[in-house]
This record gives C-alpha cells, structure tokens and sequence, in this order.
C-alpha cells in the first residue's frame, strides 16, 4: 500500500522544487511561465495562479495566468503601481503578503458575480524588466500553510517572465492569429488556423459559426461561453478539440485579448489559435488540472461536481470506473458512477442500487473508513489484499481519494482499473490536486443544491396542490421552474371558485429570483384569494391587494392578470395589472389578444386605478393565460412572443387541455420561470334558479319574506314537504340578520337541480354563533339550532364587508 498523507506532504516542497527544475532547465519557450504557474495549482491547491509585471507607466499589468478565470475573484487586468491594492504593496515592499477572506475581498473588485470567500497571496518575483509579483488563490478554509507557501516562494523564484510589449497597430493576420467582431461574427483569421480546423481559404465564409461547427460537440459549450463573456476586457484561454476527416480529434490552445472598442467600433477578440497536441502529454500535463479547476468554477450543482472530476480523470488516467459520491454519516450517496451498468460494479454495491445510484454503506469497506477517517489520498497496486467492496472496484489497481473542505470530509472519489497499473508521480500529483479542488466544489454545490431545493419546495407548497372542479368548465395549469440559475422565481397562478357559479382566474409574477420572491408570491396568491372570496368586483381586489403590497414596503413589484368569469353567462371582467392579456381561442378556431386595458404593477403606486375590460365567451371558447417567461426572450421582442404564443393557442385542439398546455410549454426558454393557466368554457347544461327579494326593516318583514319564497318556490315546482322546510330556514334566518344586525338585508333563493339554496345576506362581519346549551327558560338562540337541523348543509362566508348565512336544502325526488 502506497501512502499519499503525511509523508507525502513532507516531500511536497522537494517535489516542487524538482518539479521547477526541470523546468527552468529546459530550452526557453513561450509556455515555459505557463507551466511555471501550474505547478501552484499541483503543489499548493491554488485555484488560481498569476503573473503582474510593471509597463512603462508604472502600472502593474496581467502577462500570464493559470487556472480558473481570474474573474471569478474580482482580480483586474491590471492594478495602478502607486495604488493601494495587494500586487501594488507587494511590488513596493518587496515583500510577501497573505490576506484572508475579508482583507482579500477588499482588496478585489465587488462584481456581482464575484466569489467572497478565498484566500490571496502575491509575492514579490523578478522578471527582466524589474520586480514582477505572483498572485495565488487558495478556496481552502485554512488558507496557505507553511508548506504552501515555501512551494510559492520557489515557484516565484522561478519565474521569469519578458517585459509586456505593446500590441500591434496592423490587423493583418498571421498565420495563426485571428481577429473578431463581437457584434457581427465576422473573424479574420490566418491560412494556419484554417489549416489546423481542415478548412481552406476557398470554403471559408468569414463566419465564426462556420469554425464552431468542425469542433467537437462537447466542448462546443465552454467555448462558446468564451465568446459571450458580456464582452468583458481581458485574457481568454482555452483548450478544445476540432473534428478530423480520419483518426482521434486535434487539441487546439486558444489565447487571446478582448479588446474594448473605439468610439462608434465594436468589441474585438484578438488571439492566436495553436495546435496543442504536442504540448500534451496523456498525464503529466498539469493543464488538466486548470481544466478541471475551470470547470468546477461553473459547476452549479453536485451532479456537475461530479461530472467534471468524472471527465477530467477517467481519460487522462485510463481508468476503467471511477465512482463519486457524497458521504452522508455512514453512508456513501453516489452521485455519478461511469460506467453507469449496474454489472460493473461490485455485488455489494448492486445489493444497495436502490434509486438511480446505489448507497454503498462504507461500515462494509472497513479500509475505505480508516481512509476517510484520517483525510488521506490512499492507492492500492494489483495485488492488494481488500475487502469485495473494493477490490472489485480495481482489480488491477486502486485509488481513493478523500474530498476534504470546510474541516469535514466532503466525498470520496474511487478510480479503478482492471488490468495492473503503475502510478507515477504525475499522476499522484493530478490526483492529490484535483481531490482538494473536488472537495471545495463539492461542499458549494451541496450547499446551492440545499438552497435551491428549499426555495423549491417552498414555491411547491405555496402554489395550488390540484385544481378545483368547475361547473360547465375544464382548467388546467402548468409550472416550469428556472434552469439558468439556482434560485427560483415568483411566476405563480390561481383559480378560485366563487358562488353563484364564478370562478376568478389568477397568473402573475414577482419581480426577482429569490426566496423574498417566493415568499411575497404567497403573501399575494393568498391576498387575491382572500379579497375574491368576500365577494368584491375585480378592480377593487386588484386594488385591495395593491395598497397590502404598498403597506408591506417591499423592494419588489407584482404583475398579475385577474379574469373574472360567471360560468352561467359565459361573461367574465379581465383586470390587467402590467401583466400579459389573456388570449382567447374562440369555437371557430379564431384567436385573438384580448385589448384589455391595464393599470401599473403592484405595488408602484399606491393610489392607481385598475380599470375593467368584459369580456364573452361562447362555449368551446378557450382562455390562456402564461408569464413572460413563455413569450419573451433575447431574439424576440413581447410583441412577437405573444403573437407567436396565440398562434400556438389556435393551432391547439381544446379537447384536451392537458395536451395543449404541454404543446405550449414545448418550446419554452428555462432561463426563467414559466406558468400557464388554461380553461375551456363549456357552458352549464342546467341554468339554476334565481331570485332576490330585499327585506325592508318594517314589523311584518318576516311574513313578507315568506310570502316571496312561497310564490317562488310553487312557481319552481318545489314540493310542499320542502317547501315547510325552506320557510322555517327563511323566517329563521331573516329574523336573526334583522335583529342582530343594522344596515340592508337581502334573500337569495337559488335551485340547483334537485338542491335549494336560501342564503341571506347582511351588513354585518360577524358569524353567527351556535349555542353550546339552552336552558328551559330561554326565549331565543335556537334558530341556529334549527336551521342546522333541517339543512343538508349550511355555513356563513364574508360578502363586501358583510356576510351571507346560506343553507341547502336537499328537495326528494
């Protein structure tokens, strides 16, 4: 058994320096500092290493860097060499400086996207036109130890690097250099680059896209990441792969500049394109490393942690499996295995396969705890006597590799191979940096994947579980979270039932993509409800629920589209608060936007108007309602996205709803979040019932009360048996609002097929109260009593302002 723990890190800085050696004794070449640079990311950990050296303006200026981009650090192109910033002190003192997380973020640019939380260290170095400075970043919680930092005054002893020349004023290309328009696509590029994608000058047209196209699919991404940085000044490196007509893909290096335009010019990036296939070796080059680091910079969640280490070790190593996962107490969670079968690995492994990945329990691999237990890389030769579990994984050599960060063990990654391997030291080097990189990414993403599954299941739970059921009506709702970033947004919808046989239509969305935007979607999703179900107009809950946001002085603002629809008329009100109109598919299969005149958003004006537009609808008649997550993108302005959605709508067929709504959300953009709400008007077959009689306060308002319902309820065809009971429910009821309560009354009698309906509406907020006991003596408080008797059901719901006490009365047949 081969050790990689503490002895290992005692010769560390030996390894170093023999490692620089051979560099600096090899003939001087232009990747000679590169390579300097990279030995910081394998002996140090440093996520990050670069090389300032002075201009003739005294300002120190970026020459070299290795590793992930120095943007990611808020790090400049170059610092003033009387300023106050590290490299400046350094340069000035000649004198080491080591700052931590808070003295590091000071001393960097606040970007937004700019990480917080690493370590910064710049030492004095010596080029040839005076004192150079190395700048190194470290993401480990400890920062750089002593061993780190006597490899980093070796490695800035090492470096030695030519005066910044000034660039060329011609853009003729050479051979391998290239210029693009970063508006047009337009690139200029010499007769070796075209040689080296196996194009001629004859059969190329210009374009960028044209190059794009002969390389290979999978590092078509980073490179095109490259070219859409927001134009940001500054280095750009990449290496990548270009297709060939016969044999394995060529390595490309990319290096080039942004330059910032001219006044009225475009954006421009300058570089040159070489082959990087002789500059590579299958393992020793430590390039991998800053790949890897590169990659994990991106990596958003653990299944990309993963991913990355997968394909930065599997090739290089040629390694038969390799398996990652997170430990979780005893356990191991295994988030990527490659090969993926199940038959690759160990029974033991297959036995626990109980979800897409199996759970390896690591009290079954006795020698894989003691390796987690003490944080050491171990790596086992063909041969080694160890338990199934393990050996099975790599028959002919194994390697596992802790993942340590922020003091715990995060991980561990197991490489196998199946046919006896030998480990040289470059391949200890590679594997002890990339566990420590892996480590650090692995611990972010854990925690972003926390996050993002918090603000998750908090939108899960604040939208509706199901929709209701509705009469003469079918809807059906759809949500699409976000894929671009890890945070959730406040897209959000409702439909709420109302009596009488309405039903209000809700979709809005909450400026932002946070928690805060979830949480203010359901303070509004809950307020609309609320306002709704008392019984106000359209425009006055849409009001209602602006002065709360007001009152709430939050920084976000709320749009939202309110459609107000009586299912018995087949007439619905459309409130527009900055939100989208709804779109109307009619039975003919004509389509139209909805002219629905509209207030602000909530939330922006305390005192605004929110006017009402009516609409009408024929059965068959289809209502969509979505979020600009749907209808707006980059290429297409809301105008043609709204066009483009309602074109959708009329080629759908409204007899399944869920079909269409799944056809609409087929071509949706996940770099926002999506709601769609659809519902089709199908139009009651059975029109209840209706009347209403005011009741005047006067001494015979009772008797007159039953005298209405009588005349009615004979004119209906109602028996007498229920007849008796729904006049004892109206005397009650009636006598209760008049005598408990001031202001207008009114009686509502509704036949819903063979159910009837008495409701009796007042000004008063309170519900009325059941007595729990009546004695012997009491004159009154059994009306309740009575009503609840005889009814199939009864309640109080609120009505602007008041309430109305109703009670259903089931009517034989």
């Amino acid at each position: 058994m081969v050790s990689e723990g503490a002895a290992g890190r005692r010769t560390r800085t030996l390894r170093a320096e023999n490692a620089l050696t051979r560099l600096t004794d090899s003939p001087e070449s232009p990747e000679r500092l590169r390579r300097v640079l990279e030995q910081a990311l394998v002996f140090t950990g440093a996520t990050l290493a670069a090389v300032y050296t002075p201009g003739a303006d005294g300002d120190l200026s970026l020459v070299e860097s290795a590793g992930v981009p120095r943007t990611v650090y808020g790090l400049r192109d170059s610092y003033p060499g009387s300023g106050g910033s590290p490299p400046a002190d350094a340069h000035r003192s000649g004198r080491p400086v080591f700052l931590g997380p808070e003295e590091a973020a000071a001393g960097t640019e606040s970007g937004g996207a700019a990480r917080r939380d690493f370590h910064l260290a710049v030492l004095p170095a010596h080029g040839d036109d005076g004192q150079a400075c190395l700048v190194a970043v470290s993401e480990d919680p400890h920062g750089f130890d002593d061993d780190d930092r006597k490899c980093l005054e070796l490695i800035a002893g090492a470096i030695v690097c030519p005066a910044p020349q000034a660039a060329p004023e011609s853009t003729e290309p050479s051979s391998h250099a290239f210029s693009l328009a970063m508006d047009t696509g337009r690139v200029e590029v010499g007769d070796g680059i075209l040689e080296l994608f196996g194009t001629s000058r004859a059969d190329f047209d210009g374009k960028v896209e044209t190059l794009l196209g002969l390389t290979v699919p999978e590092d078509l991404p980073s490179l095109m990441s490259l070219f859409e940085a927001g134009h940001t000044v500054g280095d750009r490196e990449l290496e990548f792969r270009v297709l060939q007509p016969s044999g394995p893909p060529r390595w490309l290096r990319l290096r080039g500049r942004m330059l910032a335009g001219a006044e009225g010019l475009p954006a421009r990036l300058v570089g040159t394109v070489a082959d990087a296939s002789t500059l590579r070796s299958d393992v020793t080059d430590v390039a991998r490393v800053q790949r890897l680091a590169a990659a994990l910079a991106m990596a958003g969640t653990v299944r990309d942690v993963s991913q990355a280490v997968v394909s930065a070790l599997r090739a290089p190593l040629r390694a038969d499996r390799i398996a990652l996962a997170e430990l979780e107490n005893d356990r191991l969670v295994v988030t990527v295995l490659d090969p993926p079968a199940p038959e690759a690995w160990p029974e033991l492994w297959r036995l626990e396969w109980r979800s897409e990945w199996p759970e390896a329990p690591v009290r079954a691999m006795p020698t894989l705890a003691t390796a987690l237990r003490e944080g050491r890389a171990q790596i086992w030769p063909a041969g080694t006597v160890l338990e199934p579990a393990l050996a099975d994984v790599g028959p002919g050599g194994l390697a596992v590799l802790p993942l340590p960060a922020a003091g715990r063990m995060a991980g561990a990654c197991l490489i196998g191979w199946d046919t006896p391997h030998h480990f040289d030291p470059d391949e200890r080097a590679l594997l002890t940096a990339s566990a420590g990189l892996a480590g650090q990414a692995l611990m972010r993403a854990h925690a972003l994947d926390a996050e993002h599954e918090l603000v998750g299941m908090l939108q899960r739970q604040l939208l509706p579980r199901r929709l209701p059921r509705l009469p003469g009506a079918v809807a059906v709702a759809r949500y699409l979270p976000s894929t671009a970033g890890l945070e959730l947004g406040g897209d959000w919808y409702d439909v709420i039932p109302l009596p009488d046989n309405r039903v209000a239509l809700v979709i809005g969305d909450v400026q932002g993509h946070s928690a805060a935007a979830a949480t203010l979607m359901g303070q509004m999703r809950t307020a609309l409800r609320a306002y709704a179900v008392e019984g106000h107009p359209p425009d006055v809950v849409v009001a209602h629920a602006n002065r709360l946001l007001m009152d709430l002085e939050t920084d976000l603002f709320v749009t939202c589209t309110y459609v107000d629809l009586d299912l018995e008329e087949g007439t619905a009100w459309c409130v527009r608060a900055g939100h989208l109109p709804p779109v109307l598919r009619h039975p003919d299969g004509t389509t139209e936007i909805a002219e629905a005149d509209g207030g602000p958003p909530l939330g922006v004006v305390a005192q605004a108007d929110f006017p009402m537009t009516p609409l009408r609808l024929r059965p068959g008649t289809l209502v969509a309602l979505t979020t600009d997550g749907l209808v707006e993108s980059t290429e297409a302005d809301i105008d043609t996205g709204m066009d483009r959605f309602a074109r959708g709508v009329a080629a759908a067929d409204p007899a399944h709803l869920g079909l269409v709504a799944d056809v609409l959300l087929g071509g949706a953009r996940r770099s926002d979040d999506v709601a769609l709400l659809l519902l089709r008007y199908d139009g009651m077959a059975t029109h209840p019932l209706r009347e209403s009689w005011t009741v005047w306060r006067v001494p015979e308002a009772a008797r007159h009360a039953r005298r209405f319902t009588r005349r009615t309820l004979r004119a209906w065809g109602v028996p007498e048996d229920a007849m008796d009971t729904a006049l004892l429910v109206v005397s009650e009821l009636v006598t209760n609002a008049l005598v408990h309560t001031g202001g207008q009354v009114r009686l509502d009698l509704t036949l819903i097929g063979r159910r009837l309906r008495v409701s009796v509406a007042d000004a008063s907020p309170r519900t009325p109260a059941k007595p729990t006991s009546i004695g012997w003596e009491a004159t009154g408080g059994r009306g309740i009593l009575l009503v609840e008797a005889v009814s199939a059901a009864w309640g109080s719901v609120p009505v602007s302002g008041g309430k109305q006490v109703w009670s259903e009365i089931a009517l034989d047949a």
